[in-house]
């Protein structure tokens, strides 16, 4: 940084515009990397540096909240394809107007990281598409974000407390797909936690996917039972509607996505739709630490 300094200052007193620039661009990509590490300094979880399961639920809405919820699975999976992450649907259900739920595998550094905050209960203030008289129309859709555990962590499913139903897939796949029972949901009952896969032809590999997805949510469900703080702010224990969101999306009358809990704002909600949602995540990691550093 002192090169750069007195490299900056030779090129004023020589007024070498070209050297300026390029003295400028070192400037900004220094910052740039300098910003990324002050991020990746908040991400100290145990499962942080992990991948991550995505899974959204429509609320309140009817076919307003299927749409939104098919509306958030793209905003994920185009933010997911901007850092250069593979985000694959592990299973959807879709509905009349869009989705029902569907759950995400995010694969990449730090996906769980920055997904952690997502989770929550999102809101959606538009006109609605589906009403002929053009009224304003509110929907809510939860997502909820948890590590993938790997098999070096120990999560113990006994198989007395579980209940594995296979069905009919109901996305794509072809016709094999659609013809045999290939579909795979496993019910966890001590903790009702009920998780699904459809996404493989092999009903052996959507049930070993899905007891993937049943030990992450476990793992997560353990972790906060043992915080009561954090055990009363998961997402599944509050109704999907008004009164519990962390952010809305504001269509109508103005523009506005707004996080409630960090008060940050974006009034270009085209492309916070469009998988621009860093902001959002690097200013809830620094809430985050300011509130845990307060503790």
């Amino acid at each position: 940084m002192a090169d750069l300094k007195e490299l900056y200052a030779l090129a004023e007193e020589e007024k070498d515009a070209a050297l300026l620039g390029d003295i400028e661009k070192s400037r900004e990509k220094n910052a740039a990397l300098y910003g990324r590490l002050r991020i990746l300094e908040l991400l100290g979880d145990e499962m942080d540096p992990g991948p991550a399961f995505l899974t959204i639920h429509s609320g309140a809405g009817g076919q307003e909240a299927c749409d939104w919820t098919g509306m958030l699975l793209r905003m994920y999976t185009r933010w997911a394809d901007r850092r250069g992450f593979q985000a694959e649907i592990l299973d959807i259900q879709e509905a009349e107007g869009g989705v029902k739920s569907a759950t995400l595998q995010i694969m990449g550094e730090y996906a769980y990281g920055f997904l952690k905050g997502e989770t929550g209960i999102h809101r959606l203030v538009r006109i609605s598409p589906f009403d002929s008289n053009a009224r304003r129309h509110t929907s809510f859709a939860s997502v909820y974000a948890t590590p993938i555990v790997d098999d070096e962590i120990d999560v113990e499913v006994r198989p007395e407390d579980i209940r594995v139903d296979t069905y009919r897939s109901s996305g794509a796949g072809g016709q094999h797909v659609n013809k045999t029972d290939s579909a795979v949901r496993i019910t966890h009952y001590p903790t009702g936690i009920v998780v699904q896969c459809q996404n493989e032809r092999s009903q052996i590999k959507n049930r070993s996917t899905a007891m993937k997805i049943l030990k992450s949510r476990l793992y997560d469900y353990y972790r906060e039972e043992r915080d009561r703080e954090n055990a009363e702010k998961a997402v599944e224990k509050k109704e999907i509607a008004w009164g519990n969101q962390i952010r809305s999306y504001v269509f109508h009358p103005y523009n506005l996505v707004k996080d409630h809990r960090t008060k940050h704002e974006s009034g270009n909600v085209h492309a916070v739709m469009d998988g621009e949602i860093d902001e959002f995540i690097e200013e809830y990691l620094r809430f985050n630490w300011r509130v845990g550093n307060r503790a």
